[in-house]
Protein backbone atom coordinates (compact mmCIF):
# COMPACT_ATOMS: atom_id res chain seq x y z
CA UNK A 1 0.00 0.00 0.00
CA UNK A 2 1.22 3.50 -0.90
CA UNK A 3 0.80 6.08 1.86
CA UNK A 4 0.10 9.75 1.12
CA UNK A 5 0.16 12.91 3.24
CA UNK A 6 -1.84 16.02 2.41
CA UNK A 7 -0.53 19.43 3.51
CA UNK A 8 -3.47 21.76 4.07
CA UNK A 9 -7.08 20.68 4.55
CA UNK A 10 -8.74 23.62 2.86
CA UNK A 11 -10.76 23.61 -0.35
CA UNK A 12 -8.24 21.79 -2.56
CA UNK A 13 -6.69 19.64 0.18
CA UNK A 14 -10.04 18.29 1.33
CA UNK A 15 -10.89 17.67 -2.32
CA UNK A 16 -7.72 15.63 -2.77
CA UNK A 17 -8.64 13.45 0.20
CA UNK A 18 -12.17 13.04 -1.17
CA UNK A 19 -10.97 12.02 -4.65
CA UNK A 20 -8.50 9.48 -3.24
CA UNK A 21 -11.13 7.98 -0.93
CA UNK A 22 -14.19 8.08 -3.19
CA UNK A 23 -12.33 6.71 -6.24
CA UNK A 24 -10.12 4.33 -4.27
CA UNK A 25 -11.03 1.19 -6.21
CA UNK A 26 -10.54 2.83 -9.59
CA UNK A 27 -7.23 4.43 -8.55
CA UNK A 28 -6.00 1.12 -7.13
CA UNK A 29 -6.74 -0.62 -10.41
CA UNK A 30 -4.89 2.02 -12.42
CA UNK A 31 -1.87 2.12 -10.13
CA UNK A 32 -1.68 -1.58 -9.36
CA UNK A 33 -1.60 -0.88 -5.64
CA UNK A 34 -3.82 0.72 -3.00
CA UNK A 35 -3.32 4.41 -2.13
CA UNK A 36 -4.24 5.64 1.33
CA UNK A 37 -4.14 9.08 2.97
CA UNK A 38 -2.21 8.53 6.19
CA UNK A 39 -1.79 12.13 7.39
CA UNK A 40 -3.41 15.53 6.93
CA UNK A 41 -1.30 18.48 8.08
CA UNK A 42 -3.22 21.52 9.28
CA UNK A 43 -3.10 24.03 12.12
CA UNK A 44 -6.77 23.48 12.82
CA UNK A 45 -8.73 20.65 14.39
CA UNK A 46 -11.65 19.11 12.51
CA UNK A 47 -13.98 17.61 15.12
CA UNK A 48 -16.62 15.40 13.57
CA UNK A 49 -14.81 15.12 10.24
CA UNK A 50 -14.44 11.51 9.14
CA UNK A 51 -10.71 12.12 8.69
CA UNK A 52 -10.11 13.90 12.02
CA UNK A 53 -7.90 11.05 13.25
CA UNK A 54 -5.48 11.66 10.37
CA UNK A 55 -4.86 15.32 11.26
CA UNK A 56 -1.41 16.24 12.58
CA UNK A 57 0.10 19.65 13.34
CA UNK A 58 3.82 18.91 13.01
CA UNK A 59 5.38 18.47 9.55
CA UNK A 60 8.10 16.29 11.08
CA UNK A 61 5.57 13.56 11.80
CA UNK A 62 5.19 13.24 8.02
CA UNK A 63 8.83 13.81 7.10
CA UNK A 64 10.08 11.21 9.60
CA UNK A 65 7.59 8.50 8.61
CA UNK A 66 9.23 6.18 6.06
CA UNK A 67 5.81 4.81 5.07
CA UNK A 68 4.84 8.13 3.45
CA UNK A 69 6.14 8.20 -0.12
CA UNK A 70 3.99 10.96 -1.64
CA UNK A 71 3.11 14.40 -0.26
CA UNK A 72 0.34 16.61 -1.68
CA UNK A 73 1.08 20.29 -1.04
CA UNK A 74 -2.19 22.22 -1.20
CA UNK A 75 -1.38 24.99 1.29
CA UNK A 76 -0.91 27.87 -1.13
CA UNK A 77 1.60 30.70 -0.80
CA UNK A 78 5.38 30.37 -0.78
CA UNK A 79 6.09 29.96 2.92
CA UNK A 80 6.08 27.50 4.62
CA UNK A 81 5.08 25.48 1.53
CA UNK A 82 8.50 25.92 -0.06
CA UNK A 83 10.41 24.68 2.97
CA UNK A 84 8.01 21.78 3.53
CA UNK A 85 8.30 20.75 -0.13
CA UNK A 86 12.10 20.94 -0.02
CA UNK A 87 12.27 18.87 3.14
CA UNK A 88 9.94 16.21 1.71
CA UNK A 89 11.91 15.93 -1.54
CA UNK A 90 15.19 15.73 0.39
CA UNK A 91 13.74 12.67 2.16
CA UNK A 92 12.92 11.06 -1.19
CA UNK A 93 9.18 11.74 -0.93
CA UNK A 94 7.53 12.88 -4.17
CA UNK A 95 5.56 16.12 -3.98
CA UNK A 96 2.42 16.97 -5.98
CA UNK A 97 1.16 20.55 -5.82
CA UNK A 98 -1.55 22.93 -6.98
CA UNK A 99 0.48 25.94 -5.81
CA UNK A 100 1.15 28.14 -8.87
CA UNK A 101 2.91 30.83 -6.84
CA UNK A 102 5.39 28.33 -5.44
CA UNK A 103 5.92 26.61 -8.81
CA UNK A 104 6.52 29.93 -10.58
CA UNK A 105 8.99 31.08 -7.93
CA UNK A 106 10.88 27.86 -7.22
CA UNK A 107 9.96 25.28 -9.86
CA UNK A 108 13.46 24.56 -11.26
CA UNK A 109 15.02 24.21 -7.81
CA UNK A 110 12.36 21.75 -6.64
CA UNK A 111 12.49 19.76 -9.90
CA UNK A 112 16.28 19.48 -9.54
CA UNK A 113 15.99 18.43 -5.89
CA UNK A 114 13.49 15.73 -6.84
CA UNK A 115 15.91 14.39 -9.46
CA UNK A 116 18.74 14.30 -6.91
CA UNK A 117 16.62 12.15 -4.60
CA UNK A 118 15.01 9.82 -7.19
CA UNK A 119 11.51 11.16 -6.66
CA UNK A 120 9.21 13.62 -8.42
CA UNK A 121 7.94 17.17 -8.16
CA UNK A 122 4.73 17.39 -10.20
CA UNK A 123 2.42 20.38 -10.61
CA UNK A 124 -0.37 19.57 -13.07
CA UNK A 125 -2.95 21.46 -10.98
CA UNK A 126 -0.94 24.70 -10.87
CA UNK A 127 -2.15 25.79 -14.32
CA UNK A 128 -5.70 25.39 -15.58
CA UNK A 129 -7.17 23.65 -12.54
CA UNK A 130 -8.57 20.36 -13.79
CA UNK A 131 -7.39 20.85 -17.39
CA UNK A 132 -4.50 18.52 -18.26
CA UNK A 133 -1.78 20.71 -19.80
CA UNK A 134 1.50 20.24 -17.90
CA UNK A 135 1.79 16.51 -18.58
CA UNK A 136 0.79 16.84 -22.25
CA UNK A 137 3.52 19.47 -22.68
CA UNK A 138 6.05 17.08 -21.14
CA UNK A 139 4.88 14.01 -23.06
CA UNK A 140 2.34 14.26 -25.88
CA UNK A 141 3.81 17.54 -27.15
CA UNK A 142 7.42 16.57 -26.47
CA UNK A 143 8.29 16.26 -30.21
CA UNK A 144 7.01 19.78 -30.86
CA UNK A 145 8.63 23.15 -30.88
CA UNK A 146 5.77 25.08 -29.32
CA UNK A 147 5.60 28.43 -31.06
CA UNK A 148 2.61 29.95 -29.33
CA UNK A 149 0.34 29.49 -26.32
CA UNK A 150 -2.87 31.50 -25.97
CA UNK A 151 -5.06 30.85 -22.99
CA UNK A 152 -8.02 31.90 -20.91
CA UNK A 153 -6.36 30.97 -17.64
CA UNK A 154 -8.51 32.64 -15.00
CA UNK A 155 -12.08 31.57 -14.33
CA UNK A 156 -12.98 34.62 -12.24
CA UNK A 157 -12.26 37.13 -14.99
CA UNK A 158 -13.85 34.94 -17.63
CA UNK A 159 -17.02 34.71 -15.52
CA UNK A 160 -17.10 38.50 -15.15
CA UNK A 161 -16.51 39.21 -18.84
CA UNK A 162 -19.10 36.61 -19.90
CA UNK A 163 -21.74 38.16 -17.62
CA UNK A 164 -20.95 41.65 -18.89
CA UNK A 165 -21.25 40.45 -22.49
CA UNK A 166 -24.46 38.45 -22.14
CA UNK A 167 -26.37 40.54 -19.61
CA UNK A 168 -25.04 44.04 -20.23
CA UNK A 169 -24.12 44.25 -16.55
CA UNK A 170 -21.57 46.69 -15.15
CA UNK A 171 -18.15 45.44 -14.03
CA UNK A 172 -18.63 46.37 -10.37
CA UNK A 173 -22.00 44.57 -10.18
CA UNK A 174 -20.68 41.36 -11.73
CA UNK A 175 -17.58 41.42 -9.51
CA UNK A 176 -19.83 41.60 -6.46
CA UNK A 177 -21.85 38.65 -7.77
CA UNK A 178 -18.65 36.67 -8.41
CA UNK A 179 -17.57 37.30 -4.82
CA UNK A 180 -20.95 36.19 -3.48
CA UNK A 181 -20.71 32.96 -5.51
CA UNK A 182 -17.19 32.28 -4.27
CA UNK A 183 -15.56 32.77 -7.68
CA UNK A 184 -13.70 35.91 -6.57
CA UNK A 185 -11.81 36.65 -3.38
CA UNK A 186 -12.72 39.53 -1.09
CA UNK A 187 -9.58 41.19 -2.48
CA UNK A 188 -9.85 40.24 -6.17
CA UNK A 189 -6.68 42.02 -7.32
CA UNK A 190 -4.71 38.90 -8.25
CA UNK A 191 -7.49 37.84 -10.61
CA UNK A 192 -8.83 41.08 -12.07
CA UNK A 193 -5.42 42.70 -12.57
CA UNK A 194 -4.12 39.66 -14.45
CA UNK A 195 -1.55 38.49 -11.90
CA UNK A 196 -2.99 34.97 -11.54
CA UNK A 197 -2.99 34.44 -15.30
CA UNK A 198 0.47 35.99 -15.47
CA UNK A 199 1.94 33.42 -13.09
CA UNK A 200 0.33 30.63 -15.08
CA UNK A 201 1.65 31.82 -18.44
CA UNK A 202 5.09 32.21 -16.84
CA UNK A 203 4.99 28.51 -15.87
CA UNK A 204 3.81 27.47 -19.33
CA UNK A 205 6.44 29.69 -20.96
CA UNK A 206 9.13 28.02 -18.85
CA UNK A 207 8.00 24.58 -19.99
CA UNK A 208 7.67 25.86 -23.55
CA UNK A 209 11.30 27.08 -23.62
CA UNK A 210 12.94 24.81 -21.07
CA UNK A 211 14.32 27.88 -19.28
CA UNK A 212 12.97 30.07 -16.47
CA UNK A 213 10.47 32.78 -17.33
CA UNK A 214 9.62 34.97 -14.35
CA UNK A 215 6.18 36.41 -13.72
CA UNK A 216 7.78 39.81 -13.10
CA UNK A 217 8.87 39.85 -16.76
CA UNK A 218 5.37 39.13 -18.10
CA UNK A 219 3.50 42.33 -18.99
CA UNK A 220 0.09 42.14 -17.31
CA UNK A 221 -3.07 44.20 -17.73
CA UNK A 222 -6.38 43.39 -16.10
CA UNK A 223 -10.05 43.83 -16.92
CA UNK A 224 -10.94 46.74 -14.62
CA UNK A 225 -11.07 49.26 -17.49
CA UNK A 226 -13.42 47.20 -19.66
CA UNK A 227 -16.87 48.81 -19.91
CA UNK A 228 -20.25 47.45 -20.87
CA UNK A 229 -20.26 49.53 -24.04
CA UNK A 230 -17.10 47.75 -25.22
CA UNK A 231 -19.20 44.61 -25.56
CA UNK A 232 -21.70 46.45 -27.73
CA UNK A 233 -18.91 47.32 -30.12
CA UNK A 234 -17.57 43.76 -29.95
CA UNK A 235 -21.01 42.34 -30.76
CA UNK A 236 -21.31 44.65 -33.80
CA UNK A 237 -18.02 43.22 -35.07
CA UNK A 238 -18.89 39.60 -34.25
CA UNK A 239 -16.25 39.42 -31.52
CA UNK A 240 -15.99 38.75 -27.80
CA UNK A 241 -13.66 40.21 -25.17
CA UNK A 242 -11.48 37.83 -23.16
CA UNK A 243 -8.54 38.16 -20.79
CA UNK A 244 -5.85 36.36 -22.76
CA UNK A 245 -2.50 35.09 -21.52
CA UNK A 246 -0.14 34.73 -24.45
CA UNK A 247 3.42 33.54 -25.05
CA UNK A 248 5.06 33.44 -28.48
CA UNK A 249 8.44 32.16 -29.67
CA UNK A 250 10.01 33.50 -32.84
CA UNK A 251 13.65 33.29 -33.91
CA UNK A 252 14.62 32.06 -30.47
CA UNK A 253 13.00 35.03 -28.73
CA UNK A 254 10.00 34.92 -26.39
CA UNK A 255 7.33 37.54 -25.81
CA UNK A 256 4.69 37.13 -23.12
CA UNK A 257 1.79 39.20 -21.88
CA UNK A 258 -1.63 39.10 -20.24
CA UNK A 259 -4.26 41.58 -21.42
CA UNK A 260 -7.86 41.89 -22.64
CA UNK A 261 -8.23 40.98 -26.32
CA UNK A 262 -11.09 41.08 -28.78
CA UNK A 263 -11.50 37.58 -30.22
CA UNK A 264 -13.19 36.82 -33.54
CA UNK A 265 -16.23 34.53 -33.76
CA UNK A 266 -14.25 31.86 -35.62
CA UNK A 267 -11.50 31.65 -32.98
CA UNK A 268 -11.77 28.59 -30.67
CA UNK A 269 -11.34 30.77 -27.57
CA UNK A 270 -14.36 32.89 -28.50
CA UNK A 271 -16.86 30.39 -27.11
CA UNK A 272 -15.09 29.74 -23.79
CA UNK A 273 -17.50 31.22 -21.27
CA UNK A 274 -18.24 31.39 -17.56
CA UNK A 275 -15.67 29.93 -15.20
CA UNK A 276 -14.28 27.62 -17.88
CA UNK A 277 -10.69 27.93 -19.08
CA UNK A 278 -8.98 26.91 -22.30
CA UNK A 279 -5.39 26.70 -23.49
CA UNK A 280 -4.71 26.95 -27.22
CA UNK A 281 -1.29 25.59 -28.20
CA UNK A 282 0.44 25.85 -31.56
CA UNK A 283 3.27 23.44 -32.40
CA UNK A 284 5.57 23.72 -35.38
CA UNK A 285 4.59 20.24 -36.64
CA UNK A 286 1.25 19.46 -35.01
CA UNK A 287 -0.35 22.83 -35.63
CA UNK A 288 -3.14 23.88 -33.29
CA UNK A 289 -4.59 21.95 -30.36
CA UNK A 290 -6.83 23.17 -27.54
CA UNK A 291 -7.32 21.99 -23.96
CA UNK A 292 -10.64 22.99 -22.40
CA UNK A 293 -12.33 22.43 -19.06
CA UNK A 294 -12.92 23.67 -15.54
CA UNK A 295 -10.05 25.95 -14.64
CA UNK A 296 -10.79 26.02 -10.93
CA UNK A 297 -13.01 24.45 -8.29
CA UNK A 298 -12.48 22.01 -5.47
CA UNK A 299 -12.85 18.66 -7.21
CA UNK A 300 -11.55 19.71 -10.63
CA UNK A 301 -8.28 20.97 -9.13
CA UNK A 302 -8.12 18.05 -6.69
CA UNK A 303 -8.52 15.60 -9.58
CA UNK A 304 -5.45 17.13 -11.24
CA UNK A 305 -3.45 16.78 -8.01
CA UNK A 306 -4.48 13.13 -7.69
CA UNK A 307 -3.51 12.50 -11.33
CA UNK A 308 0.00 13.50 -10.25
CA UNK A 309 -0.26 11.21 -7.21
CA UNK A 310 -1.02 8.34 -9.59
CA UNK A 311 1.98 9.22 -11.77
CA UNK A 312 4.23 9.30 -8.70
CA UNK A 313 2.82 5.98 -7.48
CA UNK A 314 3.53 4.40 -10.86
CA UNK A 315 7.09 5.74 -10.79
CA UNK A 316 8.36 5.20 -7.25
CA UNK A 317 12.17 5.58 -7.07
CA UNK A 318 12.19 6.96 -10.62
CA UNK A 319 12.21 10.60 -11.69
CA UNK A 320 10.04 11.59 -14.61
CA UNK A 321 11.73 14.04 -17.02
CA UNK A 322 10.66 17.69 -16.76
CA UNK A 323 12.68 20.09 -18.91
CA UNK A 324 12.88 23.34 -16.95
CA UNK A 325 16.34 24.73 -16.19
CA UNK A 326 17.08 27.50 -13.71
CA UNK A 327 18.73 29.61 -16.42
CA UNK A 328 16.66 32.80 -16.63
CA UNK A 329 15.28 33.64 -20.06
CA UNK A 330 15.18 37.30 -21.03
CA UNK A 331 11.68 38.09 -22.24
CA UNK A 332 11.51 40.39 -25.25
CA UNK A 333 9.78 43.76 -25.16
CA UNK A 334 6.12 43.00 -25.88
CA UNK A 335 5.68 46.32 -27.68
CA UNK A 336 7.65 44.98 -30.66
CA UNK A 337 4.81 42.50 -31.35
CA UNK A 338 2.47 43.31 -34.23
CA UNK A 339 -1.31 43.18 -34.05
CA UNK A 340 -4.46 45.20 -34.72
CA UNK A 341 -6.02 47.52 -32.14
CA UNK A 342 -9.60 48.50 -31.37
CA UNK A 343 -9.89 52.21 -30.53
CA UNK A 344 -12.75 54.21 -29.00
CA UNK A 345 -12.60 58.00 -29.22
CA UNK A 346 -14.85 61.00 -28.66
CA UNK A 347 -16.61 62.18 -31.80
CA UNK A 348 -14.66 65.45 -31.68
CA UNK A 349 -11.44 63.52 -32.35
CA UNK A 350 -12.63 62.11 -35.68
CA UNK A 351 -10.59 64.48 -37.86
CA UNK A 352 -7.44 63.76 -35.84
CA UNK A 353 -8.01 60.02 -36.25
CA UNK A 354 -8.41 60.37 -40.00
CA UNK A 355 -5.25 62.48 -40.25
CA UNK A 356 -3.31 59.98 -38.15
CA UNK A 357 -4.62 56.62 -39.31
CA UNK A 358 -6.03 57.47 -42.76
CA UNK A 359 -9.37 56.07 -43.86
CA UNK A 360 -11.09 53.91 -41.24
CA UNK A 361 -14.03 51.56 -41.03
CA UNK A 362 -16.02 53.51 -38.47
CA UNK A 363 -18.22 51.75 -35.89
CA UNK A 364 -20.92 53.61 -33.95
CA UNK A 365 -23.13 52.63 -31.03
CA UNK A 366 -23.73 56.16 -29.65
CA UNK A 367 -23.70 59.70 -31.06
CA UNK A 368 -21.00 60.87 -28.65
CA UNK A 369 -18.21 58.55 -29.74
CA UNK A 370 -17.00 56.23 -32.47
CA UNK A 371 -14.64 53.30 -32.79
CA UNK A 372 -12.45 51.63 -35.38
CA UNK A 373 -9.88 48.84 -35.74
CA UNK A 374 -6.39 49.72 -36.94
CA UNK A 375 -4.33 47.90 -39.53
CA UNK A 376 -1.75 45.47 -38.16
CA UNK A 377 1.22 47.29 -36.65
CA UNK A 378 3.68 47.03 -33.78
CA UNK A 379 2.56 48.20 -30.37
CA UNK A 380 5.40 50.72 -30.47
CA UNK A 381 4.07 52.22 -33.69
CA UNK A 382 0.49 52.21 -32.38
CA UNK A 383 1.45 53.92 -29.12
CA UNK A 384 3.23 56.65 -31.06
CA UNK A 385 0.27 57.24 -33.37
CA UNK A 386 -2.43 57.13 -30.70
CA UNK A 387 -0.54 59.67 -28.57
CA UNK A 388 -1.30 62.29 -31.25
CA UNK A 389 -5.08 61.81 -30.89
CA UNK A 390 -6.99 63.74 -28.24
CA UNK A 391 -9.90 62.29 -26.30
CA UNK A 392 -9.12 58.59 -26.81
CA UNK A 393 -11.52 56.74 -24.51
CA UNK A 394 -10.00 53.25 -24.58
CA UNK A 395 -8.05 50.74 -26.64
CA UNK A 396 -8.20 46.95 -26.72
CA UNK A 397 -5.88 44.59 -28.56
CA UNK A 398 -7.38 42.40 -31.30
CA UNK A 399 -6.28 38.77 -31.57
CA UNK A 400 -5.67 37.08 -34.90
Amino acid sequence: MIKVAVLGYGTVGSGVVQVIQDNAALISKRVGDDIEVKYILDLREFPGDKNEDKVVHDINVILDDPEVSIVCETMGGVNPAFQFSKDALAKGKSVCTSNKELVENHGPELIALAKQNNCNYLFEASVGGGIPIIRPMNSSLAPEEIVRIMGILNGTTNFILTKMAKEGAAYADVLKQAQELGYAERNPEADVEGHDAGRKIAILSSLMTGKTVKFADVHTEGITKIETIDFEYAAKMGKSIKLIAMAEQKDGKLTALVAPFMIGADHPLNGVNGVFNAIYVTGNMLGDVMFYGQGAGKLATASAVVSDVIECARNLDRTLPVVWDDEKLDVEDYTASERCFFVRAAIGSRSQVLNTFGSINEIRVTDEEFAFVTNKMSEQAFNKLIASVDKVISTIRVAE
